[in-house]
């Protein structure tokens, strides 16, 4: 990062910069402390959330990444990384005595928690024994947030399970994927195979080139926990379609075992179905909308208020999708199909799909009484949500923040505040939670209404998604990576 530094090290020492020595380690250390102190200190005595992951690293030990939230002086929201703490294991009171201790160390108060987010593991968000329970039990306005880029997750998995049609057709793509790219034969002759088919259809003017364009890639495989690639995995088989078939189709006339070679030619005849290729642009449709909110949802600045917006939009495009995209869809599909010479059924007659009808699947929508009220602090369309009663009951909900004479006062201000910042332009462009928040720092508006401020903090201070402390694993693996190549060199 130092230029000079940088230099040295690079001109004179790079066989000895691998930090491992006791002195190089030291070094480590005291920056460690010194980025830690500047975390505690830019945190100050404002409250916080708490956000945290485990897992078992390459050593096979019990790993826990902590996070905290918290809203900076300048009204911006804030994630910080603040450990990684071996515990003997994963259980809920092992992890609630880690962050005691943790919280010791860096003499932090649990009395200044206001929100805790973890993933849908029953030792971190168990009712009675979990982590969430332990932690409230001392602290009840430490509330919990099931990350929603989680929640969106486990509706798309229940949803594919559900549904044996869905369920049977991500398992036909499995085998396509693994069939396709199993040695490094096949994924030789597909690749050039769709080198050949991209010099085609430049020639003929179908594709066009430019920077970033047609570049090489593989067929992605799905993985269960991770839904953003199954739309990735889609996208590139329909991308490579007459590459993937090409592979499957020599698999099939070269291979030499019975069994490899009736896979190919099930997998052929899928893909040479319509139905195959009608639920493969329906799943990219469904999964590209679900995959935007949820790379939406992993931003850091993320706030309650935008990812319950983001959930109505989500909701509004789907059934748009149901209402009036099928045309859309149907065209599309036979666009593709009539270019592959597959077989176009007629729309007109009666289908019947095989097995057992499947009765609706319904997602209770449990909206809790803290996201309501939370959300009439939105500040779009001229704070049309506004809700003076809804916002005194978020208050409430935080008696330990405010007392009966702040509830007073709270009333009279919020009054006020609405019609200044109804009026006010430098409010006018507030389209976000977040930018609210700084506007008001800015132009002083925190202090006047220093209540209605505390409401807006509180409410940034929630966390959305686990991702930033999921992130933390990665970075993990990452410097291990590097220092145990480092390690192997030196040696």
């Amino acid at each position: 990062m130092d230029e000079k530094v940088r230099n040295v090290i690079g001109g004179n020492a790079p066989g000895n910069n691998q930090l491992t020595s006791k002195i190089q380690k030291e070094l480590v250390s005291s920056c460690a402390s010194q980025v830690t102190l500047a975390i505690l200190t830019e945190l100050g005595d404002r409250k916080f959330s708490l956000l945290v992951d485990e897992a078992r690293d390459c050593s096979v030990k019990e790993q826990m990444a902590v996070m905290i939230r918290f809203v900076n002086k300048k009204g911006e929201i804030i994630e910080r990384f603040l450990a990684i703490e071996h515990v003997s294991d994963t259980s809920s009171r092992s992890l609630k005595a880690a962050v005691d201790m943790l919280f010791a160390r860096h003499n932090l108060s649990i009395s200044r928690l206001r929100g805790q987010a973890y993933d849908g593991a029953s030792n971190m968000r168990g009712e009675f024994n979990g982590l969430k329970a332990l932690i409230q039990r001392e602290n009840p306005f430490a509330f919990y947030v099931h990350c929603f880029a989680h929640q969106l997750q486990l509706v798309i998995v229940a949803i594919s399970k559900h549904i044996p049609v869905v369920a049977e057709f991500f398992t036909n793509i499995s085998m396509i994927v693994t069939i396709a790219g199993a040695s490094c034969k096949r994924k030789d002759e597909l690749n050039k195979h769709r080198d050949a088919d991209i010099f085609e259809k430049l020639e003929t003017g179908e594709l066009t080139t430019g920077k970033g364009l047609n570049q090489q890639t593989n067929l992605a495989r799905p993985s269960d926990t991770r839904w953003g690639t199954h739309h990735v995995t889609l996208a590139r088989l329909l991308s490579m379609w007459s590459s993937a078939l090409y592979v499957l189709e020599k698999v099939y006339e070269d291979g030499i075992e019975p069994e490899s070679r009736g896979k190919a030619s099930a997998l052929i005849k899928l893909m040479e179905d319509f139905r195959f290729v009608f639920i493969l642009y329906l799943m990219l449709k469904l999964l590209g909308i679900t995959n935007a909110l949820s790379l939406a949802l992993q931003q850091k600045d993320q706030n309650i208020v935008n990812a319950m917006n983001l959930i109505e939009v989500l909701k509004v495009k789907l059934q748009n999708l149901r209402d009036s995209g099928w045309d859309a869809l149907i065209h599309e599909v036979t666009m593709f199909c009539n270019k592959h010479g597959i077989v176009v059924p007629d729309m007109e007659d009666q289908f019947l799909i095989p097995g057992r009808v499947v009765q609706g699947t319904w997602f209770s929508e449990s909206s809790t009484a803290l996201l309501r009220y939370i959300s009439c602090l939105d500040p779009r369309d001229f704070f049309s949500r506004f809700d003076q009663h809804s916002l005194i009951r978020l208050a409430e909900l935080y008696s330990d923040d405010f007392s009966a004479i702040d509830l007073q006062f709270l009333r009279e201000d919020l009054d006020t505040y609405i019609c200044e910042v109804r009026t006010s332009s430098d409010f006018t462009s507030c389209e976000y939670l977040s930018v609210l928040a700084i506007k008001m720092v800015q132009t002083g508006r925190h202090l006047v209404f220093p209540l209605v401020y505390r409401l807006i903090e509180l409410a940034l201070i929630l966390p959305v998604a686990t991702t930033s402390v999921e992130r933390a694993f990665s970075a993990m693996k990452h410097i291990k990576s590097i220092y145990g190549t480092a390690w192997q060199m030196s040696g």
